[in-house]
């Protein structure tokens, strides 16, 4: 596994699922992790104890990532335990879906808050303090990582989710922007964009026979994801294996873009 020995990661939304994998494959990799939950303080706190419990280190910190005061406070709390931050894993994000005549406003600004202008706080955050410290050599070669949790359905649309897939299109954009704006400061900053992936929000599909196989007609590789699938990628982008990486969507999703529809087409 590559290593994040001595460095710190900040990892919105970690208290499960994806964001819980990811932090997880952080401590592993030797991180120390904050990790970040809106509501689940218990969920939060038993992920800080499982860390611990295997020798890492963790805290768990409240903040609502749509509200820049809470924001603020999440990243001063991450230093006061700390000191630094060298990798944002900017993974927090909702779903209100709804039929496009039917999407209230609030579900409109709910999803955008969290999962677009939410990403923009942190990170807005995360490269002040990488722009203030520059590169420590012997931590790593990079002043700092930030990574997004997109989706497939940035690229691919989805009816019945605008506010969804908008927010992940546009988190795309903004990735990518930033990534040109900060790489001369030595700063990275790429998505992964899982596609299916066996977490509480598709619970209901994937453990229903029926649904499952019906998911599966659009996944190539005829499997489902694991958290553990999208960790193990996060974990490899933050390190300096991956140092000549930015700008870039990792697609982690057993083949969905390849249009599967098409394997049948002569």
């Amino acid at each position: 596994m590559a290593s994040l020995e001595g460095q710190t990661a900040l990892v919105t939304g970690g208290s499960s699922g994806i964001g819980e994998a990811i932090a997880k494959a952080m401590a592993a990799a030797g991180a120390g992790v904050v990790v970040n939950y809106a509501s689940s303080q218990e969920e939060a706190r038993r992920v800080v104890e499982e860390i611990t419990a295997r020798g890492g280190r963790a805290i768990s910190v409240q903040a609502d990532v749509s509200r820049e005061e809470q924001v603020l406070a999440m990243f001063q709390a991450a230093h006061e335990e700390f000191g630094a931050l060298d990798i944002l894993v900017s993974n927090a994000g909702v779903q209100k879906d709804a039929a496009f005549t039917e999407m209230t406003l609030d579900q409109w600004n709910l999803v955008l808050g969290i999962n677009l202008t939410g990403a923009f706080l942190c990170a807005r955050e995360a490269v002040k303090e990488f722009l203030r410290r520059g590169v420590v050599p012997e931590r790593s070669r990079a002043a700092g990582k930030i990574i997004f949790t997109s989706s497939v359905h940035e690229v691919i649309p989805w009816a019945g989710h605008a506010n969804y897939t908008v927010s992940k299109a546009g988190l795309s954009m903004l990735m990518k922007t930033l990534a040109q704006e900060v790489a001369p400061h030595r700063i990275r900053v790429n998505s992964i964009a899982p596609g299916a992936i066996k977490t509480d929000i598709n619970r209901s599909e994937w453990q229903s026979r029926e649904a499952a196989a019906e998911v599966l007609k659009f996944i190539p590789y005829e499997r489902w994801g694991e958290p553990e699938d999208i960790g193990k990628v996060a974990a490899w982008l933050a390190s300096d294996e991956a140092d000549y990486i930015t700008g870039a969507t990792i697609f982690v999703d057993g083949g969905m873009l390849l249009y599967p529809g098409f394997r049948t087409r002569s």
